[in-house]
């Protein structure tokens, strides 16, 4: 049976929020220049998951609503961000927020977008939004070419992996979102980002990755086994680097 988009995290929270990548200051700057994001603002971060991109909201003085439907992601948020007065965790999805109308002035979505049902969603979110609101539309865009590595890395995910190729947000064309954002003219920057792994840090990073099988799962033991081979062959100093281009969509929503 096919596990529900909302419950394909429920055992990798842990492993998501210690392992995946946070994304680069000049993406969050770009928000800040573009979008809105300032002091006072008033931001949803939809599919918030464990807070990484709520996190950086939140340190440019935004109040920001987390709003997660998988309650174990939402938990991990909620322990790391729950004392902070200008964050608020919602029990949501995209397409059903339950945020008041016309209450936002942006909107982002990080590492999220590909797991929504767009129709629904841009009518809650054309709901939700001040007039003149933004939506930003995040990703960490994961190299799969350009060094022995990551070429290796890219293998093991096909290989070992129960619907890779199904569910990565990499499947969103660029007609999907320019057609989600309706008559607006959609503004795209990207941005470098890395991530340094010893094996451990590798181990938590594949394991956090929902298509990946999970602990006692067929194929789990042997994709770490060969994780860690391929990790001694491609490691230097005891260290590998997952290198990525961070993509920022941007603009308003047109009705």
């Amino acid at each position: 049976m096919t596990t529900p988009p909302t419950e394909r995290f429920s055992n990798r929270a842990d492993d998501y929020a210690r392992a995946r990548p946070g994304y680069p200051p000049a993406a969050i700057d770009l928000l800040a220049a573009s979008c809105g994001l300032a002091p006072g603002a008033v931001v949803a971060d939809i599919g918030s998951g464990t807070g990484i991109l709520t996190r950086l909201l939140l340190d440019r003085g935004a109040t920001v609503y987390g709003v997660e439907p998988n309650a174990a992601m939402r938990q991990a948020a909620e322990a790391t961000l729950g004392d902070c007065p200008a964050f608020t965790s919602v029990p949501a999805t995209a397409e059903a927020t339950t945020l008041p109308t016309h209450s936002l002035n942006l909107i982002a979505a990080g590492q999220a977008f590909h797991w929504f049902v767009l129709d629904p969603t841009r009518r809650e979110w054309l709901r939700i939004l001040r007039p003149g609101g933004q939506v930003a539309l995040i990703w960490n865009d994961r190299r799969t070419a350009g060094s022995a590595f990551l070429e290796a890395y890219e293998q093991l995910l096909r290989t070992y992996s129960v619907d890779y190729t199904a569910v990565q947000h990499r499947q969103v064309s660029e007609a999907r979102i320019h057609a989600f954002y309706g008559a607006t003219r959609v503004q795209h920057a990207a941005f470098p980002n890395v991530q340094d792994f010893d094996l451990p840090g590798l181990e938590r990073r594949l394991r956090s990755s929902s298509y990946t099988p999970a602990s006692g799962q067929p194929g789990h033991d042997a994709m770490l086994a060969a994780l860690a081979d391929l990790f001694a062959r491609h490691q230097i100093h005891g260290r590998v680097q997952i290198h990525y281009d961070t993509t920022v969509y941007h603009g308003r929503l047109t009705a």
